[in-house]
């Protein structure tokens, strides 16, 4: 068992559309944070992760996520899982919960030109 106290949270910035807090676990299996996307993420193309899925809770807001093929709406509550190698862009006002799994790290995350 882990605890990591509020205090411990280190601030992330992907972009001035994503911003967020990480809590530290330590656990190459999952890792926990929080965001905040105002806007288009990433502000052009798409982005993937290559090895990590994420499991999104839309904790305040609502927007879409967007792929090439299909557009998801979604709002406060709803919950979305991102397989690994799903390309994608965000475009929304929203606060969200996202534990990812193998623990995300940067170097698997990716931009993709449209």
């Amino acid at each position: 068992m882990k605890l990591v106290k509020q205090n411990q949270a280190q601030e992330f910035s992907n972009s001035n559309k994503c911003k967020g807090i990480e809590y530290p676990l330590g656990d190459k299996d999952i890792n926990f944070s929080i965001a905040t996307i105002n806007g288009r993420y990433p502000e052009n193309g798409y982005c993937v992760n290559e090895e990590c899925k994420e499991l999104i809770y839309v904790m305040d807001g609502d927007g879409s996520l967007n792929k090439k093929d299909e557009t998801i709406q979604f709002e406060k509550g709803d919950v979305i899982l991102i397989d690994k190698g799903e390309i994608y862009y965000w475009d929304a006002h929203c606060t969200i919960s996202m534990p990812c799994t193998p623990a995300w790290y940067p170097e698997q995350h990716k931009f993709v030109e449209e």
